[in-house]
């Protein structure tokens, strides 16, 4: 058993760490508070603007295909996965599930893949198991459109160059504070990923629905020129709704964990003090013991003293 300066030790350190923990948790609750008032303001647009393109691409099927971004390749020979997850640690089993649900759609898939990530977490879980990662992006705090756009640059080049014939992006679909999701959704071409596979279907987001009817759509000044600027913002619209979703997703995350933290280690502070108590009940008992056995040896000791006296004394008289 420990002793009780050592489980007094122990106290003060889970006491520190509780301090981290409770900070923690209040920062990210300040975030996730601002995180999914920015996620649930967007969320509607970029699904309304995923559902008007799903119908372009339904009205071109029997046609010409009019962009290419729209169009599916014939033979898919390579694809790329943007993977995004947290700059941090400290958020439960967000990374470790988004880095697993990845791996697990891309080697269903059994064709050859390369990640850009956007977030350490996620570079770094790659680079261990050898995974190629061609490019890297930090996941900042609050990002903005302008921050997203370099990546959803580069996909549309390697996709349009035939560098890649499909982009998926991995991502955590935000909920509730309690519940996130690990998702892949189809990037380009901008159009629901379709498969007989049905884990990798668990695993994809859900597309919203195409009316049944073929809707007719005027474009002025001409289908070409609108469709030329409106798909490319589209791809970086949806790239950018899926990183507010993770970001939302990570702070949730983070907040649950660290309140399971300093929910944990205030437990572990009562049954240590229970610890701390008994070891010192028994180090004092000890101690009491200690004190009563030389009282007792030093009493025997005073007893042969007095007899050896009172003997010398008897022998002298």
């Amino acid at each position: 058993m420990a002793s009780a300066r050592e489980i007094k030790k122990r106290i003060r350190s889970v006491k520190n760490i509780t301090q981290i923990t409770r900070a923690l948790e209040a920062t990210s609750a300040s975030k996730v508070r601002r995180a999914q008032a920015r996620v649930l303001a967007s969320r509607a647009y970029a699904e309304k603007a995923w559902e008007i393109l799903l119908n372009v691409q339904k009205s071109a099927q029997k046609g010409t295909p009019l962009h290419p971004l729209l169009s599916p390749r014939a033979e898919i020979k390579k694809v790329k996965v943007i993977l995004i997850t947290a700059e941090r640690g400290l958020a439960g089993a967000y990374n470790t599930n988004m880095v697993r649900t990845a791996l697990r759609f891309v080697g269903r898939l059994g064709i050859p893949v390369e990640y850009v990530t956007v977030g350490r977490k996620g570079r770094d879980s790659m680079i261990r198991s050898r995974q190629p990662v061609v490019a890297e992006f930090p996941n900042r705090d609050n990002p903005t459109l302008m921050d997203i756009s370099p990546i959803a640059s580069l996909s549309v080049q390697q996709f349009l160059s035939g560098e890649v014939d499909e982009v998926f992006i991995a991502y955590t679909d935000f909920i509730n504070t309690l519940t996130q999701a690990p998702r892949v959704m189809q990037l380009l071409p901008l159009m629901p990923y379709e498969t007989d596979d049905t884990t990798m279907r668990e695993l994809l987001k859900a597309a919203p629905k195409v009316s049944s009817s073929v809707s007719d759509y005027e474009y002025e000044p001409n289908a070409t020129a609108i469709l030329d600027e409106i798909v490319p913002r589209f791809t970086a619209l949806q790239l950018y709704q899926a990183v507010l979703e993770a970001q939302a997703s990570e702070h949730s995350a983070r907040m649950v964990a660290m309140r399971n933290a300093s929910d944990n280690a205030a437990g572990l502070t009562v049954d240590l003090t229970l610890q701390y108590n008994k070891a010192r009940q028994a180090a004092i008992t000890a101690e009491i013991l200690d004190i009563v056995g030389g009282a007792e040896a030093l009493q025997g000791e005073i007893d042969k003293v007095a007899d050896m006296i009172e003997k010398s004394m008897a022998a002298t008289a």
